[in-house]
């Protein structure tokens, strides 16, 4: 088989098409809206280039005007995917491609009217690109893999297309769209090809990549408080402890509700899940930034803080022990006050193991219960 045109156009048909039936068949599972957009735009490609190949029998409207207007809307696809996948919205400027494009259908065919249709194609399939990949230039903590790899490949790919713009400005430069003629042509073709498979091969990395971090989000977090279940505490407490010096203390805070079954009985189990809510939101808004907040279970939460003291261990408490009881006295009458019990461990080193540094805590906890409840225990550990 020749490496001729034709054959290239058929090779980017059949890539173009798996590539859009793949990422509805991702889409099936992801269920992200990027992918249909995605999708869209290699199928795009599939019809345009099939029309291409209309030009050699003469349909110049079809196989020339009318496929690169075509390659055009699906690089608008693969805009408005992207837009999508950052959680941006599009520009109403970009509705104005379809009506430049349409301007050059009053061109006669001719040598020159190739020259702009392709410097204008160009122009709009670059400048969509390059914008994509500026979207996709995200902050380090966002950016993975697929999107970084994305963001060059649509990076290079705009820049090609950018200079193809200006190629055939070039004097003698010999371009002839109806019967794929000239170098700068042939060039775009394979570049083309290369192209699809790379953003395809981009575009569906990244939407799994960003599939399989929800769904560990989802296993390693408290479905109804949102913070950390033990499974999620337990894989980043091990890295935090190990940080640990005299100079960058640490400690472990274990909370407890007081009287929470008292509450869930008397005012059923929607106001269980308000008090735990409660609680959480609490946290959020009063530890500090860096601690790792968790939900063990129950009414049982744990809190990991770094570079820490009794004294704001203590203050810490004492502000969270004061507006909970606050909001579950407005929230529910109940004979026994709903308060929070609070067991702390301090320690200046690594702990031997994750297991030993709850249990004392737990025994902190313990004593706080033991020792009239609504008030904080802290152990210690030199």
């Amino acid at each position: 088989m020749a490496f001729d045109p034709p054959t290239i156009l058929t090779l980017t048909i059949a890539i173009a098409a798996a590539a859009a039936l793949y990422l509805l068949i991702e889409w099936r599972s992801a269920r992200d809206s990027a992918l249909l957009y995605w999708a869209a735009g290699f199928a795009t490609i599939t019809v345009g280039c099939s029309l291409s190949l209309l030009r050699a029998y003469g349909y110049f409207v079809v196989g020339v005007w009318f496929a690169n207007g075509l390659l055009i809307f699906a690089h608008w696809m693969f805009l408005l995917g992207v837009i999508r996948f950052v959680g941006g919205r599009p520009s109403r400027l970009w509705a104005l491609l379809p009506v430049l494009w349409s301007l050059l259908l009053l061109l006669p065919e001719s040598p020159e009217s190739s020259k702009l249709y392709l410097i204008v194609n160009s122009l709009l399939v670059g400048l969509v690109s390059l914008r994509a990949s500026a979207l996709l230039r995200l902050e380090p903590d966002l950016a993975t893999v697929g999107t970084r790899q994305l963001h060059y490949v649509l990076l290079v790919h705009g820049a090609f297309y950018m200079a193809k713009a200006a190629t055939p400005l070039i004097p003698g430069t010999l371009i002839d769209l109806s019967i794929f003629r000239g170098v700068i042509i042939r060039v775009s073709l394979v570049e083309g090809v290369m192209a699809i498979l790379l953003i395809a091969l981009s575009m569906t990395g990244t939407v799994r990549y960003r599939r399989e971090s929800l769904i560990k989000h989802l296993a390693e977090s408290d479905p109804l408080t949102s913070l950390y279940n033990r499974r999620g505490f337990e894989v980043r407490a091990r890295r935090s402890l190990a940080n640990v010096t005299a100079d960058n203390p640490a400690a472990l805070l274990l909370i407890d509700i007081d009287h929470f079954k008292l509450a869930n009985d008397l005012h059923g189990h929607a106001a269980g899940d308000f008090l735990l809510v409660t609680l959480s939101d609490l946290t959020r808004q009063i530890l500090p930034e860096g601690a790792l907040k968790t939900r063990l279970g129950g009414d049982e939460f744990a809190f990991l803080l770094s570079d820490t003291s009794a004294e704001q261990i203590q203050h810490v408490a004492d502000e969270l022990r004061a507006r909970f009881s606050e909001v579950a006295a407005k929230a529910f009458n109940t004979p026994h006050p709903v308060t929070l019990s609070l067991g702390a461990t301090l320690f200046s080193y690594p702990p031997k193991d994750l297991t030993t540094l709850l249990e004392q805590s737990d025994r902190a906890l313990y004593e706080a219960k033991r020792n009239g409840r609504d008030r904080l225990e802290i152990l210690v550990n030199a």
